[in-house]
């Protein structure tokens, strides 16, 4: 019998004495330490500079982003993140507001409202404009959060959120229509007028694939003119998704209170539980190429979907970010992709997730977010209205999110995203509620929740005409 001994510590070395740190003023420590302090992802300094040279090109007339190169891709990257991070540090400093995504929507609709009253400089919003529209940049964002937060989740849990999230969606849409037209016939506006110009317009699917073919759907089944209809329906398009921002950012708050309410972007309790260490773990060393083959994997999965909705028949099309979300989990499912690009495209989400979100903002606040749409929607009734729907959709998705073992929280800000101005309205939805991972289910509310209701919308329209 081996008798084991206790071993003792050997005692310790005497410390040399640490001479005393030398005073090394401001540089280069002192200067170190000012450039760590940031607004968004932008060093002080940095930002401080970046604000001079561009008010210098504005005021002597050598914008270099104007004239002959309107898309001089550096000047536009500064200013865009010059204004969103800046308008974002604005929302995140004043109180209330701080809690209830006050970045998200200081980023949106601040540069929305200056545009509109002629305080940011001309040469900036055409700029901004011109670079928004001809760049269609925010489809490289939705495309890199979708491919990277599916390809970055378990396969199961991805499976099951897929199927479970139509539950509380269709109940929330059905629920918010019957409410909304309600309290909109209370309120003297209307029955048949509320549902087909207040309601269905929230939950159409934002602009591009909401209010512009319900118009025009309106138009040729009432013969009207397109432009009066569509001039209808925007308002509460618009005012929705502040609404849906607000509540989004009021979820969040509500949620750090109370934390058994709310997965923090996980769509279902358990889903911890549920991962599957051999298939998931990362093997081998992940190093640049890994991520940048990620971030091609997006844009080839969202170039697949562009050229898939462009297949005959005309009938069964669906937009691009749709096709690439089937595309993105059908790849996931099938081991298409190695775990150290999954990774690698998990990189490429983390990054637009925290880089670009509010610069993309502040180029949609003023490109494509009309101020005066915005306050025509501030009527008593119509105010009353949309809140009612817009609250109903979301608690619907709240109470049957949770029958179905979804958490809460997530379930009511799917909901929200239905509610939303198309891809721009789930951006800032889902950055008020700092849950952008959930981004693939936001797109079937908005995308496919959006398509059904203006098909079902335009069939009634055409039935009691």
């Amino acid at each position: 019998m081996i008798e084991s001994a206790s071993v003792s510590a050997a005692p310790s070395a005497v410390a040399p004495e640490v001479p005393p740190v030398r005073k090394t003023g401001f540089w280069p420590h002192g200067w170190w330490n000012l450039m760590e302090r940031r607004v968004g992802v932008l060093p002080v300094p940095v930002l401080v500079v970046l604000a001079l040279v561009l008010t210098a090109f504005v005021v002597t007339g050598k914008f270099p982003a104007s004239g002959r190169t309107p898309n001089d891709v550096c000047t536009m990257l500064a200013v865009l993140a010059v204004g969103g991070f800046a308008c974002a540090e604005l929302g995140k400093r004043l109180p209330v507001l701080k809690d209830i995504g006050g970045a998200a929507i200081f980023a949106t609709f601040i540069p929305s409202c200056l545009s509109y009253y002629g305080l940011l400089p001309p040469v900036i919003v055409q700029t901004v404009a011109d670079f928004t529209r001809a760049t269609n940049f925010l489809y490289l964002f939705i495309a890199c959060i979708i491919v990277g937060s599916i390809l970055s989740m378990d396969r199961t849990v991805l499976i099951r959120g897929f199927l479970k999230i139509f539950v509380p969606l269709a109940a929330g849409s059905v629920a918010a229509a019957l409410v909304g037209t309600a309290v909109g016939a209370l309120l003297g506006l209307g029955a048949k007028n509320t549902f087909f110009y207040v309601v269905v317009p929230i939950m159409g699917g934002g602009v591009g694939e909401g209010a512009i073919p319900l118009s025009v759907g309106y138009a040729e089944i009432l013969h009207l003119q397109p432009g009066d209809e569509f001039a209808r329906v925007l308002p509460p398009v618009m005012f929705g998704s502040l609404t849906a921002i607000l509540l989004a950012g009021t979820l969040n708050f509500i949620g750090k209170k109370f934390p058994h309410l709310t997965g923090e972007g996980r769509l279902q309790p358990g889903e911890h539980d549920e991962l599957h260490p051999q298939q998931e773990e990362i093997t081998g060393h992940m190093d640049v190429s890994h991520i940048a083959a990620g971030g091609s994997i997006a844009i080839t999965l969202y170039l697949l979907g562009v050229a898939a909705s462009t297949l005959p028949p005309e009938t069964f099309r669906f937009p691009a970010p749709v096709v690439m979300l089937f595309i993105a989990v059908a790849v996931k499912l099938s081991f298409a992709v190695p775990p150290q690009l999954q990774q690698g495209a998990g990189v490429v989400y983390k990054f637009f997730r925290t880089a670009v979100t509010y610069p993309l903002l502040f180029a949609i606040g003023v490109a494509l977010t009309p101020w005066d749409k915005l306050v025509a929607a501030f009527h008593p009734a119509n105010l009353v209205t949309i809140v009612a729907t817009v609250v109903t959709l979301m608690a619907t998705g709240w109470c049957v999110g949770r029958r179905v073992n979804l958490y809460p929280i997530e379930a009511a800000i799917v909901n929200a995203c239905h509610s939303g101005q198309g891809g721009t309205g789930d951006v800032a939805i889902l950055t008020a509620a700092n849950r952008m991972q959930i981004m693939p289910f936001a797109q079937i509310a908005t995308r496919i929740g959006g398509a059904i209701t203006v098909t079902l919308a335009l069939i009634a329209l055409k039935a009691t005409s």
